[in-house]
């Protein structure tokens, strides 16, 4: 009987460096559940990337099998967008945060979220598109969205989650006088101010935070949520803002709560954003739209 090929992309530099640890029970698991297994380290910086190994296989495989961070699974998307035959994605999260496997109800337990990868159900979900790029569950700009990608990786290798908090904290100051002015556009709404933080999102935690009011977020309903922050003027605005964002009002002066399908930004100077905690570019120009159904992967 001819095996179904899986390729297995392993980032060990992810998280808390331990995605290489269980290699050996994840080729045991696919070869066990009929599929022949390839596997390739990701090292950044080398020809070892998702993206170049993606590309030589593409008609070749059934099943891709991410064993990294968030990050690393946006590389991943991105390199699958561009296949003419999409195979079905399984997930094995072992970054600091894994905002979008919690999202998909894949658990942070990696003997769990394998037998999900090999075993589960595939799930087909929106994806988005920031100009040239894609992203599964977040492109932001502003204060602390710098955050995820500027934190040193072996802190991160350290300290997990708290990496984060700690580069937060030292970000802080600046952040508070961060403001970019943009005019934005985005399914019927219009709007333009000074913003100190902004977000497209097909997930309700970002960073570990939970940001929108909506918490049962749908990741296949055409639609993300769209996240606007006014500029504080001073101190008093400041404790409104943050006081709203705990009790996630929708009708906020200085929050702005939107499901959107496409976004249009434009700004007067570059801005740059941050793609599932990746650097996704600086732009004064920005399109997101939501590509409905775009992938599947294995869930619960």
């Amino acid at each position: 009987m001819a095996r179904k090929k899986a390729l297995v992309l392993v980032n060990n530099t992810s998280g808390m460096g331990k995605a290489g640890n269980d290699t050996l029970a994840i080729v045991t698991r696919l070869a066990e559940g009929g599929f022949e297994p390839i596997i390739y380290p990701i090292i950044p910086g080398t020809d070892l990337t998702s993206e170049t190994i993606i590309n030589e296989y593409d008609g070749k495989i059934e099943r891709l099998v991410c064993s990294g961070g968030d990050g690393t699974l946006n590389h991943v998307l991105n390199a699958v967008m561009d296949m003419k035959k999409k195979p079905v994605l399984g997930y094995i999260p072992s970054g600091s945060t894994n905002d979008f496997a919690k999202g998909l109800g894949i658990p942070s337990v990696r003997s769990k979220a394998l037998e999900i990868a090999v075993n589960g159900r595939p799930y087909t979900y929106d994806v988005g598109k920031m100009n040239d790029h894609y992203f599964n569950y977040v492109a932001a700009f502003g204060a602390f969205s710098k955050v995820s990608y500027a934190t040193d990786q072996e802190l991160k290798n350290v300290l997990g989650y708290a990496a984060y908090v700690l580069s937060a904290m030292t970000e802080i100051p600046q952040s508070l006088g961060y403001s970019c002015h943009m005019k934005i556009e985005a399914d019927g709404l219009m709007e333009e101010g000074d913003y100190i933080f902004g977000a497209v999102s097909n997930s309700a935690s970002v960073a570990g935070m939970t940001l929108f009011a909506d918490t049962d977020i749908k990741q296949d309903d055409g639609q993300m949520e769209l996240l606007l922050i006014r500029a504080p003027k001073n101190l008093a605005e400041f404790n409104a803002i943050i006081a709203a964002l705990a009790t996630k009002e929708p009708d906020n002066p200085y929050l702005t709560y939107k499901q959107v399908k496409n976004v249009k930004l434009v700004s007067d100077e570059k801005i740059e954003w941050t793609l599932d905690g990746e650097f996704g570019g600086a732009y004064k120009k920005t399109t997101i739209e939501v590509v409905n159904k775009a992938v599947s992967i294995m869930i619960k």
